[in-house]
């Protein structure tokens, strides 16, 4: 397989690679630095309460918004060497708690010749750690707008079609094949991205890529305790058995 045959592999990495969300981390840790409002930050959590006691179907993208303006608020005039130490902060805690499918994904496919790409919605802070420490190849995300050292409060989001563009980026980067390819994600949010590769896996899919997945027949993968499930499309039905099968 030479250079220019090889096939690509996208992974998204909150909530995919990751177990939980690195923007969410940093929001946690610039809160205790005192850098964004204690009251607001409070009112985050509460949404992230609703969220985890399922209130509603948008409590998650309702708290997100949530948090996504809070943060952006809070980083106006911050000088961008104390927002890296927070990031830094966030990955030293996060980098190692991942999901056993994908982690051992990544290193089968790596073995396999497949060029990586980590592509996500947070910063690139600190996804250009994620993807160094995991032996990415390249990787895409969020940036936050620096002007004369300090952070501006804008933000150039890698969210739904960005995400699918960025990949078609790096496909011509690296001279990467489409055949054989592969992309992973646990959102809507990746399902541009998903649909660019031959093989897409939705990883503890959320509502709106699970039903996605089952009228395009992709594979599902669920990972709970230390058990991985795989949902195949066989013969007009999915099926289950766990990852050995």
């Amino acid at each position: 397989m030479n250079r220019q045959s090889r096939p690509f592999a996208a992974f998204d990495i909150d909530g995919t690679l990751i177990r939980w969300q690195l923007y969410h981390a940093l929001a946690d840790v610039m809160a205790k630095q005192g850098i964004i409002d204690g009251e607001k930050y409070i009112s985050v959590l509460r949404a992230r309460q609703l969220w985890k006691f399922r209130q509603s179907a948008n409590s998650f993208a309702d708290y997100e918004v949530e948090l996504v303006n809070l943060i952006n608020t809070g980083i106006v005039g911050l000088k961008y060497t104390a927002y890296k130490r927070f990031c830094d902060d966030v990955i030293k805690r996060y980098q190692d708690q991942t999901y056993t499918f994908t982690r051992d994904l990544i290193t089968e496919l790596k073995g396999q010749g497949y060029i990586l790409f980590a592509i996500s919605a947070s910063p690139i802070e600190l996804v250009r750690q994620i993807g160094t420490y995991y032996g990415f190849d390249d990787y895409g995300a969020s940036r936050f707008e620096v002007n004369n050292g300090k952070l501006t409060g804008r933000e150039e989001l890698l969210i739904g079609p960005a995400k699918q563009a960025l990949l078609k980026q790096l496909i011509t980067k690296h001279d990467a094949t489409t055949r054989k390819s592969i992309a992973v994600g646990d959102t809507g949010g990746d399902i541009a991205m998903l649909q660019m590769a031959d093989q897409a896996i939705a990883f503890n899919p959320s509502r709106e890529l699970f039903d996605h997945a089952t009228k395009h027949f992709w594979q599902i993968v669920i990972e709970r305790k230390n058990v991985i499930y795989k949902l195949k499309y066989v013969h007009g039905q999915y099926i289950l058995a766990t990852s050995d099968n």
